[in-house]
């Protein structure tokens, strides 16, 4: 397999094709957010360009496309990532991991080889999150029910429903066709990814061998005082709801320092005031804490330390507070340790004799499909360098060269997990 190079002009103008969709904003972000019109259009593009290549097409009930190439009965190798985009995102978040996996197959097609066992090209669904989970990957794991797809909603209050009805996709029928809940006939699954963080790049690496996928949880919490005249209104008579806030805000540092790995991290970035007024003093402040870790224990140990100093903060201040977990926890991920060890041999192969200078093994912080499908299969992920550390942002950068070396530690990955007999790619 080392001998195949991947063409380096195809990934480019599969990417370029690719990123039509969802383009035109003024500020050169892309915008695909799970089913919309333009993440509609990006399906339809992707199962055309596969299938006038040869690969067999289909798209399954919430929107996932897959592309098989090989043997058509038996076990296979899968590989992708997702297609839509957060607003104003990136060229290469989620649609690099999807036309690396095709670019693959291309480069093992033109040479000629055939593998024991097919490899299948997917393209995941609203993993961004529109909707508050990682729709796509988690239907084809079978953890999501019907009773969610009906409740499910976005920011402006639209419902996941009526936007796959839009996209002519029948809620109710989408879970009975996602393709194989239960998972048995994928042996491994590998997703190519920009890192989104600044870790490879400030080492001088070319190459991350993902370990663990941190956990998140989302506790939305509402601090309720009493709106007031500002002027009118002593200090030591206020229930300030935004003083309150500010002490609990600061108090994170020593919440992760206490109870948190060196990989914890909380963020407060979603807050609403009210009155929201100039001259009035804050009757209650809404907020949502992203709290992660790669252990889940310690995630929920972070998240109890919060809920109680938001208490104890809201208590000195003579506030109420609701906590509201209705956007859930999704648990930490180890990735498959065979699988690690394929990406990592393959990597050392194609950096060559410094590969030990180049090659980095950490964990994700953000979340991935690969968490859902390790719950299903053994999974792995690759994971190559962000300029500056920036994604998310039509500012997200990487460049050529290492995304050419990703591509290719893909590709071997991909060839000698397929070439191998499938009990051993279980292990």
């Amino acid at each position: 397999a080392e001998t195949m190079q991947v063409d380096s002009n195809r990934l480019r103008r599969l990417l370029d094709e690719a990123n039509r969709f969802g383009a035109g904003s003024p500020t050169g972000g892309i915008n695909r957010p799970g089913y919309s019109e333009a993440d509609a259009q990006i399906r339809q593009w992707a199962l055309s360009t596969m299938k006038s290549e040869g690969l067999e097409t289909w798209m399954d009930g919430v929107g996932n496309v897959f592309g098989r190439w090989g043997p058509a009965a038996g076990p296979c190798v899968m590989s992708g990532s997702h297609l839509d985009s957060v607003p104003e995102g990136g060229r290469l978040d989620g649609v690099l991991g999807f036309v690396c996996a095709l670019e693959a197959v291309l480069t093992l097609r033109d040479a000629g080889i055939t593998l024991p066992h097919a490899i299948e090209v997917i393209g995941t669904a609203e993993e961004e999150g529109r909707f508050g989970g990682m729709l796509g990957s988690q239907a084809i794991t079978g953890v999501v029910t019907n009773e969610w797809l009906d409740a499910a909603k976005d920011a402006d209050g639209v419902k996941l429903a009526d936007a796959m009805r839009q996209r002519d996709l029948e809620p109710s029928a989408a879970l009975s066709r996602c393709r194989r809940q239960g998972g048995s006939d994928i042996a491994a699954f590998i997703e190519l990814h920009i890192e989104q963080g600044p870790v490879l790049e400030r080492l001088g690496k070319a190459i991350g061998v993902v370990t663990s996928i941190s956990g998140t949880t989302n506790p939305i919490y509402t601090l309720k005082g009493e709106a007031n005249h500002s002027g009118t209104t002593p200090m030591r008579l206020r229930r300030d709801a935004v003083a309150a806030f500010a002490r609990v805000a600061t108090s994170i540092p020593a919440i992760i320092k206490r109870e948190g790995t060196p990989d914890a991290v909380m963020t407060i970035g979603k807050v609403e005031v009210q009155p929201n007024f100039v001259h009035t003093v804050p009757g209650s402040v809404k907020f949502c804490c992203n709290i992660r870790d790669s252990d889940t224990a310690t995630m929920k140990a972070m998240e109890a330390a919060f809920t109680a100093e938001v208490h104890r903060i809201c208590s000195d201040s003579r506030l109420a507070v609701e906590v509201d977990n209705s956007l859930g926890v999704l648990g930490a991920v180890k990735l498959d340790e065979r699988i690690q060890s394929v990406i990592h041999k393959e990597a050392e192969a194609v950096l060559g004799p410094d590969w030990s200078h180049n090659l980095q093994v950490m964990p994700s912080g953000a979340g991935h499909d690969a968490q859902n499908l390790q719950t299903i299969c053994p999974s792995g992920m690759i994971f190559i360098p962000s300029k500056g550390g920036v994604s998310h942002s039509p500012e997200e950068f990487t460049e050529w060269s290492d995304v050419l070396l990703g591509a290719q530690v893909l590709l071997n990955s991909l060839a000698q997990l397929a070439g191998l007999p499938v009990t051993a790619a279980r292990l």
